[in-house]
């Protein structure tokens, strides 16, 4: 029931940002301002694809390392490699990611792509559960930080949350920083 509720919502949010698009200087401009208490630690962003959110630009401003996430199977949680700006190679569902001799790293910081999201922190991605598998294993081995990227035209006024969804702690829009909470 709640599966259907979310791929109904995905759909709207995923047709308003086809439709009403964003602002890609406003994406860079707040991401920019959301990572820069986290200099120095590693941060994982994600090779944007199907119109998302680019966090590339305010990747290459991050003082610290980079990974991108890796998808080894289905149902697992994702692997992040080491990223230095260098070529990628294809993965699943059209990912890119670096090769396998890439050193793993574990992120502190999350930049998550997602289709929908609303103003509790709750999110929607493409329903494979990669993220919520991931965050839930970070969040029980210690502090990690995770930033949901979407454009305005993206917010919903509200999500069901189901006990698995792992929530964003903040999401960056090309208007805003949300901070769920506070």
């Amino acid at each position: 029931m709640i599966a259907a509720q979310k791929a109904l919502l995905r759909a709207q949010a995923l047709a308003a940002r086809l439709q009403q698009g964003g602002d890609p200087s406003g994406i860079d401009r707040h991401l920019v301002t959301a990572l820069a208490p986290f200099a120095g630690r590693v941060l994982s962003g994600y090779w944007p694809m199907r119109g998302e959110a680019d966090p590339r630009p305010a990747m290459a401003a991050h003082a610290g390392r980079l990974c991108l996430p890796v998808v080894t199977g289905k149902a697992v949680p994702l692997v992040f490699r080491a990223w230095d700006g260098g070529p990628l190679v294809a993965g699943p569902f059209g990912t890119s990611h670096p090769a396998e001799s890439a050193e793993v790293l574990t992120p502190e910081v999350l930049i998550v792509p997602l289709a929908a999201f609303d103003r509790t922190g709750n999110r929607i991605g493409y329903g494979g559960g990669y993220y919520d598998r991931t965050l839930q294993l970070l969040r029980e081995s210690g502090s990690v930080v995770a930033i949901g990227l979407a454009f305005g035209a993206q917010e919903l006024a509200e999500i069901p949350a189901e006990s698995f969804d792992q929530p964003l702690n903040m999401i960056v829009t090309d208007h805003e920083i949300i901070r769920p909470g506070k």
